[in-house]
């Protein structure tokens, strides 16, 4: 699923079903000794994470984790994790193909009850709503936060702090399958810019929403149209 909307440099692997491999005592020391869920979810996404690496060309070894939970790639590579009900997936990349990535996978059914005024800024309300009277059969919602997601596993690699939903303005093309993210706070630079938002791309699919950003190491001449910044809808 993914791998239709990220680029041919990423690396994907998938999964539906849970996965067994031998944990690093890296890995072991950084999921500490959670509940057989949490174990099951790593597991697989380390075991996806290596077939990836090794698309790569790139021999097994320790993913641990950050402070903040992050997988910690081998240097030149860059990364992204996602697990939902059903779904695991890695994408990998050289990073003198992409500077980030960021992935998000969630099924394609409602927010619960009370939590989109956490997730959705005033103006994405509006959009939401619009979105949801047009073409009812996808959950826009929850798609917003699959966006918001993939943003902040796209951000904190570079940035190393953290972003809340309330620090980047999402829109979204519905036809194009497009998204673009202005953020709201000051971002890090990036090939000797300052990095003010990102585009990405959103696919619904066999009951998943999915939603990928990789950034490029070298600016394109143009971008693509299937990446290009999107309008929305507006009120």
């Amino acid at each position: 699923m993914l791998e239709r909307i990220l680029p041919a440099e990423a690396a994907v692997v998938a999964t539906t079903v849970e996965l067994e491999a031998p944990l690093f005592p890296e890995e072991e020391a950084a999921l500490g000794r959670p509940v057989e869920k949490r174990r099951r979810e790593f597991v697989t996404a380390r075991a996806c994470a290596r077939r990836a690496l090794a698309r790569l060309g790139l021999p097994e070894q320790p993913i641990p984790a950050g402070p903040k939970g992050e997988p910690l790639w081998p240097a030149g590579v860059v990364g992204s994790i996602t697990h939902c009900a059903g779904y695991r997936a890695c994408a990998l990349a050289r990073d003198a193909d992409l500077v980030t990535i960021g992935i998000d996978a969630e099924p394609d059914e409602p927010l619960p009850a009370g939590l989109l005024g956490d997730v959705a800024l005033p103006e994405e309300r509006r959009w939401l709503r619009a979105l949801a009277a047009a073409e009812p059969g996808i959950s826009w919602d929850r798609l917003l936060f699959c966006i918001k997601e993939s943003i902040y596993k796209a951000w904190f690699p570079l940035a190393r702090q953290w972003l809340g939903f309330e620090d980047a303005t999402v829109t979204v093309d519905p036809a194009r399958g497009s998204f673009a993210a202005h953020l709201l706070v000051p971002g890090p630079s990036v090939r000797g810019a300052v990095l003010d938002g990102f585009a990405g791309r959103w696919l619904a699919a066999d009951g998943l929403l999915a939603a990928a950003i990789a950034l490029p190491a070298r600016a394109p001449a143009e971008a693509p149209a299937d990446l290009a910044p999107a309008a929305g809808l507006g009120e």
